[in-house]
C-alpha cells in the first residue's frame, strides 16, 4: 500500500533538452563578433540571420556558457540557436561544448557564417569544405576535427581595395545592401527551417544561388 501510495506522489522527472531524441535536436550557430560596434557589419551577418529568426518566432535570447541561447520547437523537432560569445576566431569551443551538453549529432549541425567569394545576399548550402580562409570556420574545423560539418555561406561579395579586406567585412553594409537585407535575412530564416524539416540535401536543392 504505502509504495502504490509513494508511485502514486512521486514527483515526474524534469525534461530537459538532453533527454529528447538526439535525431531531432539541432544546433543552429550565427558566427560573429560581441559589441554594439560590430552590431551591423558584414562580419556578423550569422548574428543578424538568428535574431531575426528568433524576433519572427518570439524567442528570447539569454547568456549561457560560451554564448548566447535560445530553443525553438518546430513539428516535434528542437532547435537550440547559439550566438557564440568567444569571438569569431575562437567560436568552435562554444560549438563543440554545446554539441556534446546537448548530445546533437555533427550532421544536425549548421554554421551560419559570411563568405566574400559570394556575391551580395548569395545563398550557399553545403555539407562539407575549406574553411575559405574564414576564421570562425577555421577554429571549428580545427576544434571538431573535420570539414565534414553543414555550413551556410551568406555573401557579402569583394567589394575592397587591396589590403582593405579587415576594414571591409569589419565595416557596415552600405545603403543599397540596407535595402535589400530584409528580403535575404527572411529568405536565410527559410534556409534554417528547411534544414531542420526537408534535409540538407533539400535544402541545397531549393535554396543555393537563390
Amino acid at each position: 500500500m504505502f509504495s502504490r501510495v509513494k508511485q502514486i506522489f512521486k514527483s515526474k522527472p524534469e525534461q530537459k533538452l538532453t533527454e529528447e531524441n538526439p535525431m531531432k535536436k539541432f544546433l543552429i550557430v550565427g558566427l560573429g563578433n560581441i559589441g554594439s560596434q560590430y552590431e551591423n557589419t558584414r562580419h556578423n551577418i550569422g548574428f543578424k540571420i538568428l535574431d531575426s529568426y528568433a524576433g519572427k518566432n518570439n524567442l528570447t535570447w539569454e547568456t549561457a556558457r560560451l554564448g548566447d541561447i535560445t530553443t525553438h520547437k518546430i513539428k516535434g523537432r528542437t532547435l537550440l540557436l547559439l550566438k557564440p560569445n568567444t569571438f569569431m576566431n575562437l567560436s568552435g569551443k562554444a560549438v563543440r561544448y554545446w554539441m556534446e551538453q546537448e548530445k546533437i549529432p555533427l550532421q544536425n549541425i549548421l554554421i551560419i557564417t559570411d563568405d566574400l567569394n559570394l556575391e551580395f545576399g548569395t545563398i550557399r548550402v553545403k555539407t562539407k569544405g575549406s574553411d575559405g580562409g574564414h576564421n570562425g570556420l577555421k577554429d571549428i574545423q580545427a576544434i571538431l576535427q573535420t570539414t565534414q560539418y553543414n555550413r551556410f555561406r551568406f555573401g557579402i561579395s569583394a567589394s575592397f581595395g587591396r589590403g582593405r579586406q579587415v576594414d571591409y567585412v569589419l565595416g557596415e553594409w552600405d545603403p543599397e545592401e540596407e535595402d535589400l537585407l530584409p528580403e535575404r535575412i527572411s529568405k536565410s530564416c527559410e534556409v534554417i527551417d528547411s534544414f531542420v524539416l526537408a534535409g540538407i540535401t533539400n535544402t541545397m536543392n531549393s535554396y543555393n544561388g537563390k
